[in-house]
């Protein structure tokens, strides 16, 4: 049973890193229009989606 927990939960993490830097990237190419600033804040995945709730 603890092994299938860990299955869920590592495909989970991956899954929501994926996402995370996806929607970074565009909402950078939409905000700057920039694949350089698109591929920098996709690196830096949910900081870059925080700060920009929060920001704007």
């Amino acid at each position: 049973m603890e092994e299938n927990k860990t299955t869920i939960a590592e495909k989970t993490v991956k899954t929501g890193i994926t996402f995370g830097s996806a929607l970074a990237m565009v909402i950078s190419y939409t905000t700057w229009k920039s694949v350089w600033w698109a591929i920098f804040h996709g690196l830096l995945s949910w900081v870059y989606v925080i700060y920009f709730v929060l920001r704007y």
